[in-house]
């Protein structure tokens, strides 16, 4: 045990003083992604007809043009009256969402600025940081739910909401999920479209950011939650967010969101003031260099065959470095842009702390959960996407080292080395 914990210390010394900065914090596409959509930017010119169903160059048009409407709407397996693009981002959307029903209301609600006590918001943890980031901004309680293999605790979110309509609305990831990369069950996918609500005006954000992202031949696929609410009787009570930000580009690509017929109006209308007209010249961009969905499919396998070696990759180190120490487990993806790490209570702080300070940069520790609060201060999420195969081969032998060091640490082992043989 002495010489393991000597040169585990010596390794990560050695990797102090290399000067390292490497990057495993956000999921962005990296530069070979990237330049698979740089063609996209050539399919309009001066000569483009852009006089289409309206006159693309001039204002009109806020929901979307018509051909990429009918591309998503195949997608997401919808009509197209059922489809709103607008902005770049999904997110962007989503932001814009909670704004109006903070303000507005949703179509015939009460505003939830006028909820006497305020509202509240189920989160499923570990989730994505931005969607709880929106609620903070806007003064949302958030709760926190237990994830499973299967999605969220259906009977713990059943149990609340049918009793409290503060709580208006729950976040989902529902398909490769951020960051646990886990596939919502048909189960809970008809339990969430069927359930009881105390409040009438209760929202799922269905945010399907990686409805085309997969990692296998597989394309694993899940139940239309818009169709289940449909068939339950709850029309209105699910958004569906998609977005091309990592199939073309982040900077330039277009948010999508997907609904009842009634919703996309209410949508529509209430953004005509600040979105009078999208950016229809980029969304035309998009149409015609996707003009089916068999050619997304195809741009969509262009992606995977880049970043699966660096998935495969991850969890190749993590199963060599960390198989015998029974302290960390985690899952390889079948799709989506992340890997989520469980380890034992009490050290994710300390791990990230530690690849900080040797220049490698993860999801700092609790992101993935309201208010910043892992309670069990287990969870790390790793995005592999970004960094070379020899920067990520790196920077995971650098994580390894750290939850390594850190468990010594956490139980005091390396201490008890050091005084017995010291």
């Amino acid at each position: 045990m002495k010489e393991q914990v000597s040169e585990l210390k010596k390794i990560y010394e050695s990797y102090k003083v290399q000067n390292i900065s490497l990057n495993m914090e956000r999921g962005w596409p990296c530069k070979e992604q990237l330049e698979l959509s740089m063609p996209m930017l050539d399919l309009v010119t001066s000569h483009t007809n852009l006089c289409l169903e309206n006159d693309y160059r001039g204002y009109a048009g806020t929901a979307g043009i018509a051909p990429l409407k009918k591309l998503f709407a195949e997608v997401l397996q919808v009509s197209e009256e059922q489809i709103y693009i607008g902005g770049t981002m999904s997110t962007t959307i989503m932001y814009d969402l909670i704004n109006k029903a903070v303000v507005f209301g949703f179509d015939g609600f009460m505003p939830w600025k006028d909820f006497k006590g305020g509202v509240k918001f189920l989160c499923p943890s570990p989730g994505y940081e931005k969607h709880f980031n929106i609620c903070k901004t806007f003064g949302i309680e958030m709760i926190q739910i237990p994830m499973n293999d299967f999605g969220p605790d259906m009977d713990f979110v059943e149990e609340l909401v049918k009793e409290d309509d503060s709580i208006k609305g729950i976040w989902c990831v529902p398909l490769y999920s951020n960051p646990t990369g886990i596939i919502y069950s048909d189960e809970t996918i008809q339990r969430l479209a069927s359930m009881e609500t105390k409040a009438e005006d209760f929202r799922i954000i269905w945010d399907n950011a990686y409805c085309v992202h997969h990692l296998t031949v597989e394309k694993c696929q899940i139940r239309n939650i818009i169709d289940e609410c449909m068939e339950h009787g709850y029309p209105d009570r699910v958004f569906e967010f998609t977005s091309t930000s990592k199939i073309t580009f982040p900077g330039g690509g277009v948010g999508v969101c997907a609904s009842s017929v009634d919703n996309i109006k209410w949508l529509t209308q209430k953004s005509l003031l600040q979105l009078k007209s999208g950016d229809k010249i980029n969304q035309l961009r998009h149409s015609m260099f996707f003009p089916s969905v068999e050619a997304l499919n195809a741009h969509m396998k262009k992606h995977m065959d880049i970043i699966k070696p660096k998935f495969d990759l991850v969890d190749r180190i993590l199963h060599e470095q960390l198989d015998e120490w029974n302290i960390a487990t985690w899952i390889n993806p079948k799709g989506g842009y992340f890997i989520n790490i469980k380890l034992l209570n009490g050290m994710a702080h300390n791990v990230w702390e530690k690849c900080k300070e040797v220049g490698v940069s993860i999801t700092p520790a609790g992101s993935t959960f309201p208010y910043g609060e892992d309670k069990e201060d287990a969870y790390l999420r790793i995005a592999p996407t970004y960094p070379s195969l020899e920067d990520l081969d790196k920077a995971m032998h650098v994580l390894c080292v750290a939850i390594k060091l850190s468990y010594l640490e956490k139980h005091n082992l390396i201490n008890i080395m050091e005084e017995n043989h010291g």
